[in-house]
């Protein structure tokens, strides 16, 4: 009988990483870093869950940790993006940071609101869990278009929102996956930009509001049986169509009617083109799509834009509040110049220097290992075998002679001699005996 092969569940190795670390999907650190209280950091935990899978959502930080320190560990943990939260005099702050060359940008939070209180505000629940296991869909929204008139800031603006989200192919996006979308909107009256958090919902287009709880089930009408309770109704019709809190018979709502009152126009009614999440959400059937907003939500106020990632700033790229002349815009550029120069120099030369310092202790090395090797050899060398004293030793170090050293060890054994007969005999242990 011919042994059955195991066939292994796992993965191991290259494939591993493989199925792990995805190429061109975007990885971020949300952080909160000095004083904060207890609102930033639950928007920090909030901001996580929208983040997520692509977000370090456990992350602890500790009270020593600096800003610095995510810096050096993000590259290794393949991060491109570092949210920094913190609580300055003003207002609450968001940093934006794109790892590891930058650039930074600078956010005043002008107002904001949790989960809790989003879904507190609702009408209806959400039960809020399987939607964070794929990412979020981008919308960006009231952006000017590209022209000569545009302020250069916003081109780099929606750049930085679009690199935080993986990108979106229709090709290989699967439906079931598009759960949640991410609303980036431009307020240019106020100049601001507001965030927006939503999860999509597919529900039945065409029927009346009882009618699609019954097919959804999510109707409470149902006993555990699966059998309707019409003991408080005359007829089925009261049932399915009269509205709710009119006992008479002139409340009677149409399908459409309801179907719009839940769902919107025939806008928002569109022909599914795959299978989606959901009861009975299959492909061609005609659906109607809605929006319920889970939060949380904040209005930034863009204040600045950087070069490189705090620690290794260079030129300011746009200011809300600063403006500066052409004259001292090039005094600026020329000094960054003048310090990413010298910061390269001093690379350089601490680059120089350890390879130096690796060559003079793989040197060093050598020559232990050839005065090894000599120790164990006998003390006449055959015939033809040379030896590089000189290659072993320092210039510095001070060698003493053989007679000297003779001398010494004659001394020493005298003195050794000397001091064992000033030492008085040994006195032999006294054993008490028992009684």
């Amino acid at each position: 009988m011919a042994r059955k092969r195991k066939n292994r569940t796992h993965l191991k190795g290259a494939a591993t990483e493989s199925a792990s670390s995805q190429t061109g999907v975007p990885k971020s650190f949300v952080i909160k870093h000095g004083q904060v209280g207890s609102s930033i950091a639950q928007l920090v935990r909030d901001i996580r869950k929208v983040m997520e899978p692509n977000t370090a959502s456990r992350l602890k930080e500790r009270n020593r940790n600096k800003l610095k320190d995510y810096l050096t560990m993000a590259p290794a943990l393949q991060v491109t993006h570092l949210l920094a939260f913190t609580l300055t005099p003003l207002a609450p702050s968001m940093r934006i940071v794109r790892l590891t060359n930058g650039p930074t940008l600078s956010f005043r939070i002008e107002r904001y609101s949790l989960i809790k209180d989003v879904l507190n505000t609702s009408k209806r629940t959400r039960s809020i869990g399987m939607e964070y296991l794929s990412p979020p869909l981008l919308v960006l929204a009231s952006f000017p278009p590209a022209s000569p008139t545009t302020p250069p800031h916003i081109p780099l603006l929606m750049k930085a929102f679009q690199s935080l989200f993986p990108p979106l192919s229709p090709k290989t996006l699967t439906l079931s996956t598009a759960r949640r979308v991410v609303l980036i909107s431009y307020n240019a009256e106020r100049g601001t930009v507001e965030w927006r958090h939503y999860i999509i919902t597919v529900k039945a287009y065409g029927v009346s509001r009882r009618i699609r709880k019954i097919l959804d089930g999510t109707s409470k009408a149902a006993s555990s049986s699966g059998i309707l309770d019409l003991g408080n109704e005359k007829d089925v019709a009261d049932f399915l169509l009269r509205k709710k809190g009119e006992p008479g018979p002139d409340g009677y709502e149409s399908a459409t009617s309801s179907a719009e009152s839940v769902a919107g126009d025939d806008g928002d009614a569109v022909d599914l083109a795959d299978d989606y999440v959901g009861r009975n959400n299959k492909k061609g059937s005609r659906r109607a799509v809605r929006l319920d907003e889970v939060g949380p939500r904040m209005e930034l106020k863009l204040v600045k834009i950087t070069e490189g990632v705090p620690g290794r700033e260079g030129g300011v790229i746009y200011h809300e509040f600063v403006t500066k002349s052409k004259k001292e815009v090039a005094e600026l550029k020329a000094a960054h110049a003048a310090k990413e120069k010298l910061r390269k120099e001093r690379r350089e030369e601490q680059a120089r220097n350890v390879a130096k310092k690796k060559g003079k202790t793989s040197a060093g090395d050598d020559a232990e290992e050839g005065d090894e090797e000599d120790v164990d050899m006998s003390d006449a060398p055959e015939d033809g075998e040379e030896f590089d004293d000189e290659a072993g030793w320092d210039d510095e170090e001070e060698i003493s002679e053989g007679e000297d050293e003779e001398e010494d060890d004659d001394e020493v054994a005298q003195e050794s001699s000397e001091d064992e007969d000033q030492r008085p005999p040994s006195k032999k242990p006294k054993l008490r005996s028992k009684r």
